[in-house]
């Protein structure tokens, strides 16, 4: 299971660096309510990423119980 959890906290990581790069890309065409929208999607898919990533964290860092 913690290896489904990497790869959806790898996904989101991935999700949210095409997300800045889309924005970045339609800041330069002008389209700034675009670009508004891509920007919280990337910061959403960030954060998503983040608190997954610190769940991980916590749950490999507990002591195993025999």
């Amino acid at each position: 299971m913690l290896q489904n959890q990497h790869a959806q906290a790898a996904e989101l990581h991935t999700n949210a660096a095409y997300a800045h790069a889309a924005a970045g890309c339609e800041h330069s065409t002008g389209d700034h309510l675009s670009t508004q929208d891509l920007a919280r999607t990337a910061y959403e898919r960030s954060q998503e990423a983040a608190h997954l990533s610190k769940a991980i964290a916590k749950e490999s860092l507990e002591p195993v119980k025999v």
